[in-house]
């Protein structure tokens, strides 16, 4: 394959790549956009999202309690500065969801119905469906994007490259279905495109997240941050790996138990708060407790009973597919590689370390999360960060270029071998060596075994070589950065990582400022 049979698309309207919450927030709040995804449009991780939405929007409960719920859970390296940008537009935010339509969970008075989560020092959590906060989400927001004329939508259609154009970036190469590879020309780019779950062996996300986004810029040079820091949710159903049925945490928050095989609550003796302790320390126990031999489960049959069929359809509807009948059996659970805290560094306008350039949603890292997300932060992030970026976008004087523009020497190589890629030897290598537990030895393996093997580097080895390089640079354990040959909190390393990719670079950590991105 080579450029000579590449279409080219000119667009005067800025590119957004991902069709998540993230991307059609991005494309609601600017006049004109194109918005390509890899599937249909809304087709991603996010619609999966059971939890809900963080907002301080009750009473009795106070932005600075969720900011510091924030910090906290974060490990001692989230961005305070971030964390009060994003909490404080939650309420507002919520708001512009409502009136794009979204049906959130209402009481018997009308009021919107909160719930708590692990981490969450308060009930906070907006949410839809019971357990389909996601798919509402989506719902509405698919709506209004497909009504708007100025929105054009490019469905099935793969991020392969970002196209540069001296120092700036002003379009994407990208593979269609049926095999043709087209270069969209545009005055600046968005990645929205989400995250890396089909890099590891089970996960929540669908098996072609594979850090398309991530892989993209990261063959540009841009700046990357706290990519050693990869949550695995403690709890999907133990039936199957990708995607593996989530099981809400919402379910904790109202009363349901840990237990192994023997019905013993096993969390009460690991941390203070139990079954709502941050997730990596649940994640890390329950995978600790199969490891020893046992079986784990969720028990919700005392606290919520027969009502999980109302209140928590899509985990009732799951595990009755797998043979469990929730309201009279606990469900069997293990960890699931879940969400990246890390990605392509960003301000908190989304602008990323190279010119044309911005992302948003679980591709980037704005330093919010820090070492380890608080639940329901993350939908929360996309869409206000939807919104920052497309302020920045149309603020920005940019044009379609009109001269030649570049792209990484294989690239259309790995276009044309897209669908070979040994994506499953990657899943093995990741899960095995850069999951929930890590060592040296580990790593070092998992980085000699990515280079061995054959072809391009695809997005899935890339990505997986780029996270278990920073996790080797970080010996430590902190957040969902968990090292059995470094176990414990070391305070001098309590800095995000930074990484620009080039030959022989480094994994830094010291503090990421502005000027370190732009």
């Amino acid at each position: 394959m080579n450029a000579a049979r590449v279409e080219t698309i000119l667009h005067r309207h800025p590119l957004i790549v991902g069709s998540g919450i993230a991307g059609l927030a991005t494309a609601l709040s600017l006049n004109g956009s194109v918005v390509v995804t890899a599937a249909g449009v809304g087709d991603g991780s996010s619609a999966l999202a059971q939890g809900g939405m963080a907002a301080a929007i009750d009473a009795s409960d106070a932005l600075a309690d969720h900011v510091a719920d924030t910090l906290r859970v974060g490990g001692g390296i989230a961005d305070s500065r971030v964390a009060q940008a994003i909490a404080s537009s939650a309420p507002e935010l919520v708001n512009w969801l409502i009136e794009y339509g979204a049906a959130f969970d209402r009481g018997p008075e009308g009021d919107l119905m909160l719930g708590r989560e692990a981490g969450h020092t308060a009930r906070r959590i907006v949410h839809a469906g019971g357990d389909a906060t996601g798919a509402e989400i989506i719902r509405a927001l698919r709506i209004a994007t497909v009504e708007r004329t100025d929105i054009m939508l490019i469905p099935r259609t793969r991020l392969i490259d970002l196209i540069r154009f001296g120092d700036s970036i002003g379009g994407i190469l990208a593979l269609t279905d049926d095999g043709s590879v087209e270069a969209h020309i545009a005055p600046g780019v968005v990645l929205a495109s989400g995250g890396i779950g089909g890099v590891y062996a089970r996960s929540t996300n669908p098996r072609d997240v594979q850090g398309a986004g991530l892989a993209a810029a990261a063959r540009q040079g841009a700046t990357l941050a706290d990519l050693e820091f990869v949550q695995f949710h403690p709890t999907a159903l133990a039936v199957r790996d990708h995607p593996a049925p989530l099981v809400t945490e919402a379910l904790r928050g109202e009363g349901a138990i840990l237990v192994d095989e023997n019905g013993t609550r096993f969390m009460v003796d690991i941390h203070p708060d139990a079954e709502l302790a941050p997730r990596d320390v649940v994640a890390r126990s329950i995978w600790q407790h199969r490891r020893s031999g046992h079986r784990t489960y969720l028990d919700s049959t005392s606290s919520v009973g027969d009502a999980i069929q109302e209140r928590f359809p899509t985990v009732f509807t799951a595990a009755l597919e797998a043979g469990i009948d929730a309201r009279r059996q606990p469900i069997e659970i293990a960890p699931a590689e879940h969400y990246h805290m890390g990605g392509v560094a960003t301000d908190l306008d989304g602008r990323t370390s190279i010119s044309g350039l911005w992302a948003c949603g679980e591709v980037a890292s704005t330093g919010l999360h820090g070492a380890n997300r608080l639940a329901s932060n993350s939908l929360l992030e996309a869409a206000v960060m939807g919104h920052r970026v497309a302020s920045s976008v149309a603020s920005s004087v940019l044009e379609t270029a009109d001269e030649q523009g570049t792209v990484p020497v294989d690239a259309f190589d790995r276009a044309s071998r897209y669908y070979e890629a040994d994506t499953y030897s990657v899943r093995q290598i990741a899960w095995n060596n850069i999951g929930i537990a890590r060592d040296r030895q580990g790593l070092e393996q998992a980085l000699e075994e990515l280079e061995a093997i054959d072809g391009p580097p695809s997005d899935s080895s890339t990505v997986a070589g780029l996270i278990a390089a920073a996790a080797l640079e970080r010996t430590e354990s902190r957040g969902a950065h968990y090292r059995t040959d470094f176990p414990d909190l070391d305070g001098e390393l309590a800095e995000r990582s930074h990484v620009t990719p080039r030959p022989h670079a480094r994994v830094e950590l010291s503090p990421l400022s502005a000027s370190v991105i732009r």
